[in-house]
């Protein structure tokens, strides 16, 4: 059964954060409409000003400069052709969406996978020290998994600033996150975020990856289009619309009453009955994409992810902690039900 046909029929007195729901706002409807005439009005549907507005939202929030993308896989492969990676080796932990390796490998790089830890499903240090120090990695993948930073994301980039190794934040699920007020994405050399149909603030389809290096950006913004007038690099076509971006507009503004609702739920509804769920470290906010508790729940969305990336594609290697996670753990609905008053 797929997570989409577990979610469509509740059973009777299933309360309303725990049935399946787009994350966005009812009463932002007439704003979106609004802005969407604006695109209309303008006779420019792409990369035009709500593009630019969209940007300077998102790092308003995020606190570094951002390029808009129609995916995350658009981010992700300018990153990895920025960092020169064909041909070269990338660090993945196995505990993430295929999406992550299969990146790098359409880059061009082979990927080398790393167990995680058992406490924030993220990658762990130690393994992942070992394998920089045995494969010689030009880049990295580190993945925030469920919703939180990863608790050793201090450590791995420090090692990979140490050691030259381009460091990549996925942040396809920590929309919102924060640990003593810092965002994902500004750790390493670049963060990318999905705006996937299912995740906390959505476009439907699109990414935004960001950067505190302007030659980062600059090769980003010149991938997603071409590489014009110039055509320097093998860029593709991963524009935003600008019909994308109003939405984005819209939903980067609603994030932080988003995830302060579903912290809020977690607090007051969940916390109380799941003593097995993640604790997170002093300091850090979790988005609450997934609402994380080690226990097998029959009554869940089922797993983060329940077969690792080293299983699917047949690596001969040992990851026991990953291997570990995939069988103990759960996802306990939780999705933004806003009131319907203004």
């Amino acid at each position: 059964m797929t997570t989409a046909s577990r979610h469509s029929v509740p059973e009777r007195g299933t309360p309303d954060f725990a049935r399946f729901a787009i994350g966005f706002d009812q009463r932002d409807r007439a704003r979106l409409h609004e802005l969407i005439d604006q695109v209309l009005d303008s006779g420019r549907w792409s990369e035009a000003d709500m593009q630019a507005r969209f940007e300077a939202a998102w790092e308003e929030h995020n606190g570094l400069p951002a390029v808009a993308c129609s995916s995350w896989a658009g981010g992700a492969l300018a990153a990895l052709d920025f960092a020169q990676v064909q041909g070269e080796t990338v660090l993945c932990p196995s505990n993430t969406f295929m999406a992550t390796p299969l990146a790098a490998i359409r880059a061009g790089a082979t990927v080398q996978f790393v167990d995680c830890n058992r406490d924030d499903l993220c990658m762990t240090f130690r393994d992942f020290e070992a394998k920089a120090d045995r494969h010689k990695p030009r880049a990295a993948f580190l993945v925030h998994i469920g919703g939180h930073i990863a608790f050793e994301v201090e450590a791995i980039a420090d090692y990979c600033r140490e050691h030259g190794i381009f460091l990549i934040e996925d942040c396809a699920h920590a929309h919102g996150a924060s640990w003593n007020g810092r965002r994902p994405g500004t750790y390493g050399d670049a963060g990318v975020y999905s705006l996937y149909a299912t995740k906390t603030i959505s476009t439907g389809e699109g990414g935004v990856l960001v950067s505190g290096r302007p030659e980062v950006l600059d090769h980003a913004r010149l991938y997603r289009n071409y590489s014009k007038p110039m055509y320097e690099i093998a860029g593709l076509n991963f524009r935003m619309s600008e019909f994308t971006a109003a939405l984005g507009l819209v939903q980067i503004k609603r994030l932080p009453e988003i995830v302060a609702w579903k912290n809020e739920v977690a607090r007051t509804h969940l916390d109380p009955i799941h003593a097995g769920r993640m604790e997170l470290p002093a300091g850090m906010v979790s988005g609450l994409y997934k609402y994380i508790v080690f226990d097998w729940l029959e009554k869940s969305t089922g797993r983060v992810y329940d077969e690792p990336c080293h299983r699917i594609m047949g690596h001969d290697v040992e990851l026991p902690n990953t291997d570990w996670v995939a069988r103990n753990h759960s996802c306990v609905p939780l999705y933004y039900r806003p009131s319907e008053a203004a």
